[in-house]
């Protein structure tokens, strides 16, 4: 899954969270935070500390993975051998 915004990272922790069958109070003990916390994190508070964000990720056994989302350019063609190529099919 690719979370590219702060409602993304909370409908993961939500979902995760249900999943496993804990309610907020619970995950919010385990992570080391307050529940009000949580509420605003699940419903995609834009500036959460990210420490708590990692210890909260933790508590539901989720792991972080990064990805590199640029776009690649297009590997280069050498046009003269391509042509080389079909005239060889004759």
């Amino acid at each position: 899954m690719f979370i590219r915004t702060a409602s993304d990272l909370g409908a993961l922790i939500r979902e995760r969270r249900l999943k496993l069958g804990l309610d907020q109070i619970d995950l919010a003990r385990k992570a080391g935070t307050s529940r009000k916390w949580l509420v605003e994190v699940e419903n995609g508070k834009p500036r959460a500390e990210i420490g708590l964000i990692l210890r909260t990720l933790k508590a539901l056994g989720v792991a972080l993975a990064a990805a590199d989302t640029t776009k690649t350019a297009a590997p280069s063609v050498d046009i003269n051998q391509v042509i080389d190529s079909l005239k060889r099919r004759r």
